[in-house]
């Protein structure tokens, strides 16, 4: 069966770095009035490219909580000057798109019973902030970790809502770690593979990846060599 195809508006925009924007979109008619996911799905969204007017499609993961079957955020990030990116950063608020899905395998697994742990580079943080919505909404017992690397101190973003995730939720903990910090960061600074090589074991714990595909391969290599676990890949 073929994906629904739904109409959205752009309710929000927030710019949350120099290249990084958050949309809210809404839907409206026509299509269905309420889009229902799993938490680290994707939707395509069709993409007109300017030099012919053509059309193509982009894939989002989405970064709200799976409970919302009418409101949808997206992060978007100019750093590569995709097209997607490109022509959804020159919509306005108000504007009008058409996407489909939900699309991927890549989400949250039923059994919560192991560790997780959490790898994003970028904007691939955003189906993990789905997923950590969905594990959130009751108590864990299971401790959570996510790995979040960004280049600089400028590209920080969305600090202060996972701040309070973690002194809300004991059992959940992260690390944004910046590989051209600036003198005066007193976070982790490095690259977020250096953080999966430090792992002690990975005995009982499932591992979730979300990024730029060197890193993807890079971090399932290195969690490969440390013993037998899940890893469940996502490229964005």
């Amino acid at each position: 069966m073929s994906p629904s195809r739904y109409t959205a508006r752009i309710d929000r925009i927030r710019d949350l770095a120099p290249n990084v924007r958050e949309l809210t979109l809404c839907l409206v008619e026509p299509g269905p009035s309420t889009f229902h996911f799993l938490s680290g799905q994707s939707i395509a969204v069709d993409i007109l490219l300017p030099e012919n007017q053509a059309q193509t499609v982009r894939y989002y993961s989405l970064a709200s909580p799976s409970i919302q079957s009418t409101r949808f955020t997206l992060l978007l990030s100019l750093a590569d000057q995709g097209v997607g990116a490109t022509y959804l950063f020159q919509q306005p608020e108000g504007a009008t798109v058409q996407f489909h899905g939900p699309h991927g395998i890549f989400h949250l697994q039923e059994d919560k019973s192991q560790k997780m742990l959490f790898v994003a580079t970028g904007t691939g943080i955003a189906p993990f902030l789905s997923m950590l919505s969905s594990l959130l909404e009751n108590p864990i017992t299971n401790p959570v970790r996510l790995y979040w690397g960004l280049r600089s101190e400028r590209d920080l973003y969305y600090q202060e809502e996972l701040q309070t995730l973690a002194d809300q939720n004991p059992c959940f903990s992260f690390v944004t770690t910046l590989s051209r910090a600036h003198q005066g960061w007193s976070g982790a600074t490095g690259r977020v593979t250096e953080l999966a090589s430090s792992l002690p074991s990975v005995n009982d714990l499932a591992v979730y990846v979300c990024g730029h595909q060197a890193m993807v391969n890079e971090v399932s290599t290195i969690i490969r060599e440390k013993g037998d676990c899940p890893i469940y890949r996502e490229q964005c």
